[in-house]
């Protein structure tokens, strides 16, 4: 049997391994399924490789990878800085980088196959949800790169467009646990809730700290301010631990909660691999997909080649755990299915609105009122933790 080396580059050590560590477990799953698949016949054969959030080894790595390992596909990467460090060496190169992670948009790569989450199916429906039920006074604060500048940019646009105002934006450096400054001028301004974009461990020292400070949802006498994000999941709940972790809002693709045939399966899937003390999450349902994906390409193009793989990309539609997902071959980026859940005790999230389908990609955000698709409301819990009726309102 013919086997085909695949590039498998997550960071699962570093400031964001939690998440490293996820993006990994789903990519290996899917690889070993596809391997014992007598529906494929080739092995894809992963060599794994560990940056260790250092953003200069990526690149390092991928060219390795490429020039002296016979590569051409790889599946990898959470950061946006991480991404483009390896956009020129795989465009160089004529390589396919099979990109999982949610983003900030504004990038479509001929050699990049974006399976995560674009703006219009994350930012724009958390930014439309909390204006639309919550209120117009926001706080930002987020790790210093790409991906939390745009998406601070965006919600900046959207709150404005609805006559509200960003009270502060600040940035910590990746990795800081330095959040007290945080914590004290959000006490002071008293937002109506705070956009989180900070990553790894500088976001669960600051929700942790949120907490001690009695400022959040879930703090028994306190401000009882919404923290909203597109980035939690579930292995970061873990890692921050209860009661700090409970009552925050995220937008994503994916929950572990979802109940429907693919996704129950992919969770005992994982839990059997893994260890039934492990939840899922959006970055690993997404590096899941990857692979599913890059498999399904591989036997219509009968071909390693990118240019071959992209050629057939557009007709490999795949159920996958969240629901059916394929690609938009005007850019490279997935139909999915945006929902906003609020974190609930067992490391879960509770859907409290969902769209009714998947919704077209847009990265770059060509109208930031074209999202009506928002939202079917489930009634459910309300940001606190208590149960809600339902009271979203399509915004147009």
């Amino acid at each position: 049997m013919v086997k085909i080396p695949v590039g498998v580059l997550f960071s699962t050590t570093g400031p964001y391994a939690t998440v490293g560590e996820a993006m990994l477990n789903g990519t290996l799953l899917a690889l070993e399924e596809i391997n014992r698949s007598p529906d494929f016949d080739f092995e894809l054969a992963p060599l794994v490789r560990n940056p260790g959030g250092d953003t200069a080894q990526y690149g390092l790595i991928c060219r390795d990878l490429i020039l002296n390992s016979g590569v051409t596909h790889i599946v990898g990467c959470y950061t946006s800085s991480s991404r483009k460090e390896l956009l020129p060496i795989i465009e160089k190169y004529d390589a396919l980088l099979w990109y999982p992670s949610h983003y900030e948009g504004f990038e479509s790569s001929d050699n990049v196959v974006y399976l995560g989450a674009s703006p219009n199916q994350h930012i724009l429906p958390l930014a439309q949800y909390m204006v639309s039920t919550i209120g117009t006074r926001v706080y930002c604060c987020g790790s210093d790169y790409i991906w939390p500048w745009e998406s601070n940019r965006v919600m900046r646009e959207i709150v404005e467009n609805f006559g509200g105002e960003v009270l502060a934006e600040r940035y910590l450096a990746v990795g800081s646990t330095d959040v007290t400054g945080l914590v004290e001028e959000i006490r002071r301004l008293q937002p109506d809730f705070v956009f989180n974009t900070l990553i790894g461990e500088s976001s669960y020292a600051f929700l942790r700290a949120f907490h001690d400070a009695r400022l959040g949802t879930q703090s028994r006498g306190g401000a009882a301010i919404p923290i909203a994000s597109c980035t939690l999941s579930e292995p970061e709940l873990r890692s921050i631990g209860d009661p700090a972790a409970l009552g925050h809002i995220t937008s994503s693709v994916y929950f572990q909660s979802l109940d429907n045939p693919q996704n129950r399966a992919f969770v005992d899937s994982y839990r059997a691999r893994f260890g039934h003390g492990k939840v899922t999450s959006a970055d690993a349902e997404s590096s899941y997909n990857s692979v599913h994906m890059l498999a399904r390409a591989l036997r219509a193009a009968s071909s390693v080649s990118a240019k071959n793989v992209l050629a057939v990309l557009g007709d490999c539609a795949f159920d996958a755990p969240q629901g059916q997902i394929r690609v938009d071959t005007d850019n490279n980026h997935c139909y999915q299915t945006p929902r906003i859940g609020v974190s609930v005790p067992q490391a879960e999230f509770s859907v409290i609105a969902a769209a009714q389908k998947p919704i077209k990609p847009d990265p770059f955000l060509a109208s930031l009122k074209g999202a009506a698709f928002l939202l079917a409301s489930t009634p459910d819990r309300e940001p606190n933790g208590r149960r809600r009726q339902p009271k979203l309102r399509i915004v147009s």
